[in-house]
């Protein structure tokens, strides 16, 4: 945004003629005395954040000046970026509403041709100028495809009939209707703080940085526990999946000709930075990397399907500040990538269908299981006429109806696309696992493959996150256990999450030696367990596990250590109301646990084992 500040004996206006532009206006124009007349132009990138900036800086001249009358004037003709009609027009009537609070604010009519006089005063803060920077950003092609794309929606039923969204019987799915609404709608802006963004807190998992730009997280030694967890888990499943790990650069050239034309198929806002020479933005996804390896490798139909991943710490997109709540939409992500190249069509659909399922088996090993999400297909007219059959074989999958998105046209670089959506408790939908097929990058970046006949040939290329971003699934985490609290069940997460997996409580000072032995021997059966040594009571040591929601909190005692025994709280086969307590020995209660965390990746407790020596990170 650029401004130019005259304070003036007095400002005349009168309205001439409308622009195609003109927002609607009655009147001739006006005439103001004293007062400190504001030239604006609004240009692209400009937010609210911007226009903040400059009322604050509007302000300062004004109070230097002595002024309390101010004129705002759209003026088109201090800049060459400038931002559309409406942008503007909302950008000066916030800027007018800010300063009426101080300020007698007149605002001349956007849109229409003037004529005006001026008389500046002539003193040393009579004439200034500010230039102040929006948010740089480029709005890609695809994204202004998407806004003006026109979606015809359906529900595609387990028994493979396809219906029109309002001649569906929503009684029985209620969680679809909410994601059905969500989608449809299109509002992706959070008017309240969702439940999980209280618990990532109390829990320290995660929490807003300040000091940073709005959606990049901290995250303190549990949630980098749990973080650290899913990314391995994660990518051990895509490597047993038969992908090659990799690792990419996270900015590259904006002007390199090949990523250049990708950008503009990509529906995401850019990070930009200014190097010496050139621009780079940051990658928003992993394809960048990949794509320019697979177009060096020398390939035969032999190698296909081959199968690319790389853990993206981090991926970065310029979200709209209004969407960016706690973890459910972030600007730095951390995304499982994998990329697919294949030989054809045929080949194309096959590993879409296996990789449905690879995202089902994920998610359901994580904790999410298929009544947790919605399934959502994007998917072009022609392609859904072609391979109907095998469209329709894709809900006999999850035997649960699912909203298929279908368009006239191709928008993007993908003719198919499934995403598994988790409906949280404000009923915002937000994507976790997808796949696409990719019918365009391949000979954009000259990816080939030698076929069977000895020619050259450009493949297909399939995106696949099996879990979707890991922040994503914490929150889809903390949600579901927010919602199952609803329902009188004690919120938790999944045992294998768990920062402390074993809470060890000795009742006086006398037990905490045989405390500490047992946690030291669950230590290392590799299972997470700590020992609350502080000086409390016994009541308030449980209430506090409790609410730290430790899966297992055992307390020891005289009769205890007589017995041989732990008393035992199990979380998950407790409720609200009533809270199941057994006895059981110290093997049986590794044999549990090791049982439940069978076949997912272990890390150390993240912090001392005492309680004692552990700060409050809050």
């Amino acid at each position: 945004m650029k401004i130019l500040l005259l304070h003036s004996d007095y400002m005349e206006y009168e309205v001439k003629k409308k622009t195609r532009f003109a927002e609607p206006f009655e009147g001739k124009g006006e005439r103001v005395e004293e007062v400190l007349v504001v030239f604006v132009s609004v240009e692209k990138g400009d937010t609210e954040e911007t226009a903040s900036r400059a009322v604050d800086e509007i302000r300062d001249v004004a109070e230097k000046v002595k002024s309390d009358r101010i004129v705002l004037y759209p003026y088109a003709h201090l800049s060459s970026e400038l931002a559309d009609a409406e942008t503007a027009v909302n950008l000066l009537k916030f800027m007018e509403k800010e300063l009426s609070n101080e300020f007698d604010v007149h605002r001349s009519p956007f849109g229409w041709y003037k004529a005006f006089k001026i008389s500046c005063k002539g003193h040393p803060l009579s004439e200034l100028s500010r230039e102040i920077k929006g948010e740089d950003i480029e709005l890609t092609q695809a994204l202004k495809d998407e806004e003006r794309a026109v979606s015809y929606w359906y529900i595609l039923t387990p028994e493979k009939e396809l219906v029109e969204v309002d001649r569906f019987d929503f009684s029985r799915y209620d969680n679809l209707r909410k994601f059905v609404d969500y989608e449809i709608s299109k509002r992706r802006a959070a008017d309240r703080t969702p439940p999980h963004v209280e618990l990532m807190k109390r829990l320290e998992i995660a929490d807003y940085e300040e000091a940073s730009d709005s959606g990049h997280m901290r995250y303190y030694p549990n949630g980098r526990l749990i973080k650290s967890l899913l990314e391995m888990f994660v990518t051990e499943k895509c490597i047993e999946y038969g992908a090659m790990e990799v690792e990419t650069p996270i900015m590259y050239d904006r002007g390199h000709p090949t990523l250049r034309k990708y950008l503009e198929r990509f529906p995401a806002r850019q990070y930009i930075i200014k190097g010496d020479k050139r621009d780079f933005f940051l990658r928003f996804a992993a394809c960048f990397g990949q794509f320019l390896m697979n177009a060096q490798a020398t390939m035969t139909y032999k190698h296909l399907p081959l199968r690319m991943y790389e853990l993206t710490r981090y991926s970065f997109r310029k979200e709209q500040r209004g969407e960016l709540v706690g973890l459910r939409r972030l600007r730095a992500f951390t995304m499982p990538d994998m990329h697919t190249v294949v030989r054809d069509m045929e080949e194309a659909k096959q590993e879409f269908y296996n990789q449905y399922r690879l995202s089902v088996d994920v998610l359901r090993e994580i904790g999410l299981e298929p009544e947790d999400y919605e399934v959502a297909i994007r998917i072009t007219k022609d392609f859904y006429k072609e391979n109907r059959d095998f469209i329709h074989s894709i809900a006999e999958i999850l035997k649960k109806p699912i909203l298929i998105e279908m368009w006239d046209r191709r928008f993007f670089y993908f003719v198919l696309k499934f995403e598994f959506n988790f409906v949280d408790a404000l009923d915002k939908a937000s994507a976790l696992s997808t796949v696409q097929i990719d019918v365009e990058n391949a000979e954009r970046y000259g990816i080939r493959y030698v076929d069977s006949d000895g020619k050259e040939r450009y493949p297909y290329i399939l995106h696949c996150s099996a879990s979707g971003a890991i922040e994503r699934v914490i929150y889809a985490l903390l949600e579901k256990a927010f919602l199952s609290s609803k329902n009188g069940m004690l919120p938790m997460l999944p045992v294998w999450l768990s920062p402390t997996q074993v809470r060890i409580i000795p009742i006086a000072e006398r037990h905490l030696e045989k405390a500490i032995e047992i946690a030291n021997e669950l230590n290392r059966n590799r299972i997470r367990a700590d020992v609350d040594d502080r000086d409390e009571t016994t009541a308030k040591k449980v209430r506090d596990a409790s609410t730290s929601w430790i899966p297992y909190i055992a307390v020891i005692g005289d009769r205890e250590m007589e017995e041989n025994l732990l008393s035992v709280t199990v979380r998950k086969e407790s409720t609200i109301k009533n809270q199941k307590k057994i006895k059981m020995s110290l093997k049986e209660l590794i044999d549990v646990i090791k049982k439940e965390t069978e076949g997912k990746p272990y890390k150390p407790l993240p912090m001392h084992f005492m309680l004692s020596r552990r700060p409050s990170m809050r």
